[in-house]
């Protein structure tokens, strides 16, 4: 656990050693041969002329580990990837930021990388969902689009020439991300997958994992298509107040979060920061297996933080695994 872990009794030290244990002896059985530590020998086919990548030594005639990780094997490639580090970006990423900088042209983000990462104004999508040339006018613009301290998401596009990112945002579903919270935590503990926006149905969520280790939870949005525009029709002034008033109603409406959906947003990022704080993988099963159980056992929101959902959350994760090792046998 990290240095955030919450005060405990002798009685929860002794039950959440033992099913840390319990992790420990199960993933070790499982990822014998992927998980190394320093000095570590690592097991390669010498004949097949293996190539030593980051993380690796040659001692002694064998491949030895310089740091703790993961082995990774790219054809004749072996590397150790290690595990808490900062994020290595990979082209096609989702990423959540938040907007440091309005820049000529680009707006700056940061998103946990070594280098701030470029979102051109080439590269976005405008809010009237046109496909047109920028002119001077959306560069005057930009800061109604996005301005500082805005949270966004977006899509890893390229690499510059003095290494930083630049990203992309041509769909609706990236953007300015509103009426919610963004979560920081470690990037290793989010696995690269093929979908990373998550829409919590039952919950009215919506969920985005960005693969730099930034969260995003909030209210669930209706993404619009805006390139269908409406007939244009003539203005009659006799109806021009009750407009007025009927899009002062929707504007209070649409910038309104009930109540519900406010406990929902904050059950979820606490589930978030349990698991965080644990050092388990973030993936959607286990985040709804956290919130389902906090419900199941009647455990208000500002609770899941204690010391006692602590270790409930790591008995029922070592309880799982425990019971899937044991099918697969």
């Amino acid at each position: 656990m990290r240095d955030t872990e919450p005060p405990l009794n002798q009685t929860q030290k002794l039950r959440l050693q033992r099913a840390l244990e319990l992790l420990e002896s199960l993933s070790s059985v499982t990822n014998s041969n992927a998980s190394v530590t320093v000095a570590d020998t690592i097991p390669v086919n010498q004949e097949d002329g293996v190539l030593k990548g980051h993380g690796t030594t040659e001692l002694e005639g064998e491949v030895v580990a310089t740091v703790c990780g993961v082995i990774e094997r790219v054809n004749k490639l072996v590397y150790v990837r290690t595990l808490r580090a900062r994020y290595k970006p990979e082209v096609g990423d989702i990423i959540v930021g938040r907007v440091i900088e309005v820049a000529p042209k680009r707006w700056r983000l940061e998103i946990n990388f070594s280098q701030d990462a470029v979102l051109m104004l080439s590269s976005m999508n405008l809010p009237d969902g046109i496909q047109r040339r920028r002119t001077a006018v959306d560069e005057l613009n930009m800061r109604s689009i996005f301005e500082d301290d805005d949270v966004i998401c977006a899509e890893v596009r390229d690499f510059m020439r003095d290494g930083s990112l630049q990203l992309q945002a041509r769909s609706q579903k990236y953007g300015k991300l509103e009426r919610g919270q963004m979560l920081t935590i470690s990037p290793y503990l989010i696995k690269r997958r093929k979908q990373h926006f998550h829409h919590l149905d039952q919950y009215g969520i919506d969920l985005i994992l960005g693969c730099n280790g930034f969260i995003w939870v909030g209210e669930h949005v209706e993404t619009k298509d805006n390139m269908i525009e409406d007939e244009p029709v003539k203005p009659d002034p006799q109806n021009d107040k009750s407009k007025t008033s009927m899009s002062l109603e929707e504007e209070e409406e649409e910038t309104y979060t009930p109540f519900e959906t406010r406990q929902n947003i904050c059950r979820i990022a606490n589930a978030i920061r349990v698991l965080s704080t644990l050092g388990f993988s973030i993936t959607i099963d286990v985040i709804l297996d956290v919130v389902d159980l906090s419900s199941s056992k009647g455990i208000d929101i500002h609770e899941m933080l204690g010391a006692e959902f602590y270790v409930l959350v790591a008995e029922r994760e070592a309880e799982r695994r425990n019971s899937s090792t044991r099918r697969k046998r």
